[in-house]
């Protein structure tokens, strides 16, 4: 039986080190470098699980048409990786932002830095 595999997307140095819990509980942890990144190995392997850091589009040139980092991620996985369950960690000022993000996008969980070990468990066991 192949392992489930989790993306973890890590562009915050607030991003808990979930490695050891990802091995224990029989993932194949793989980290893109990237969203962009990502959007690449999705088309090749499909995440059971992707864990990534919520950024708000401020003043980027993309503020007007997207909301954050991960909405060309979502895209993307409607069409590569249906089946994906994508847990989001933001900080607590851009929690308006990511609500309005998952009322857009399928996200399966999502939590406020920080973030420990035993949230992370108890949402991949449920």
């Amino acid at each position: 039986m192949p392992k489930k595999t989790v993306f973890s997307i890590i562009e915050s140095p607030l991003h808990p080190n979930l490695s050891s819990l990802f091995q224990r509980l029989g993932f194949e942890e793989l980290k893109p470098r990237s969203v962009r990144d990502a959007l690449k190995q999705i088309k090749k392997v499909q995440p059971a699980y992707i864990v990534a850091d919520f950024f708000y589009a401020y003043g980027s040139n993309y503020s007007g048409v997207h909301i954050s980092n991960l909405d060309v991620l979502f895209v993307s996985l409607q069409k590569y990786s249906i089946d994906t369950r994508v847990i989001v960690f933001a900080q607590k000022d851009e929690t308006q932002y990511m609500e309005k993000f998952c009322g857009m996008f399928p996200v399966y969980k999502r939590f406020i830095y920080p973030v420990n070990e035993q949230q992370i468990e108890k949402t991949l066991t449920q």
